[in-house]
């Protein structure tokens, strides 16, 4: 068994055109009928940094979670959206992103690592005091473009300073599109057996042609947890090769099928979920 997340949080983030709140809800409803793991919503940040997310708390407010096996995720960038986050009962899982490059960490939540460390200590305890879940994500776990020094001894090293806080969920992401098979199994393969306790997940971008290989690199080294977005919609724009975007769920559901790997996804309502993705995101 695989367990599937859907990022249509990510898909919709960095879209111009505001989203009709209506439109989101009802987009993450049929979402929410498929059998995903978990749904990466919204996000509770600055509705300056990402306005197209500012009205996350009313599509929770529309959401029907009566009959989902789902869990909701939502991202913060620091511990005011966590202490947001954290009074909503229907949500199970923050996501905190977490770069292992200074450079990005500062651009991106305006923090260093060092002071992106302590708001991860912060959050991880609002999480047990609110029975919720934290999930790190490891941005530029596969390289940075900016120079700052990078190797698996570097990726290792954050993940156990992370585990030691208590964190379970840790998601190795990809944010410019660097990752490739070679480097995606040797970090999979060393950190997987080192941490026993710590759930690994994979949040890879990928090109059209490239996949496949990512995502048997990964299968083959352990990672059990997949990140993805429905059609591959969003996902990369610090990325070099305009042609990089989220790995596309249906390549997901695609080859688990093909090598018998249940991942509990109800193939028809998966359909009506291409269809709608159309809808919201090229209409």
């Amino acid at each position: 068994m695989v367990k599937l997340i859907e990022c249509p949080r990510d898909a919709m983030q960095g879209l111009h055109d505001f989203i009709p709140t209506a439109t989101k809800a009802a987009y993450i409803n049929q979402l929410l009928k498929i059998g995903f793991d978990t749904i990466d919503f919204g996000s509770f940040v600055s509705p300056k940094a990402i306005p197209q997310l500012k009205d996350t708390a009313e599509v929770l407010s529309k959401l029907d979670l009566s009959t989902t096996t789902s869990k909701l995720l939502a991202i913060i960038a620091n511990t005011r959206g966590a202490n947001d986050a954290v009074l909503f009962e229907e949500i199970d899982y923050l996501g905190f992103p977490f770069s292992i490059s200074e450079t990005f960490q500062q651009r991106n939540t305006n923090s260093s690592i060092s002071q992106s460390l302590k708001t991860v200590e912060e959050v991880q305890s609002l999480c047990v005091k609110h029975n919720k879940k934290l999930v790190v994500y490891i941005s530029m776990a596969f390289g940075n473009p900016y120079g700052d020094e990078w190797n698996s001894d570097i990726v290792i090293n954050w993940t156990k300073k992370l585990a030691d806080l208590g964190v379970e969920i840790i998601a190795l992401s990809d944010t410019i599109g660097v990752s490739n098979k070679e480097n995606i199994s040797y970090l999979f393969s060393n950190i997987i057996p080192e941490f026993a306790t710590v759930e690994i997940g994979a949040h890879l971008h990928t090109t059209p042609d490239t996949w496949k290989e990512k995502i048997v690199a990964a299968y083959e080294n352990g990672c059990r947890r997949f990140d993805g977005a429905i059609k591959g919609f969003g996902g990369c724009p610090m990325a070099t090769d305009k042609l990089t975007g989220n790995m596309p769920t249906e390549n997901l559901v695609n080859y688990f099928k093909e090598i018998n790997v249940n991942t509990n996804i109800d193939t028809i309502e998966f359909e009506k979920s291409l269809l709608a993705a159309n809808k919201v995101f090229l209409s």
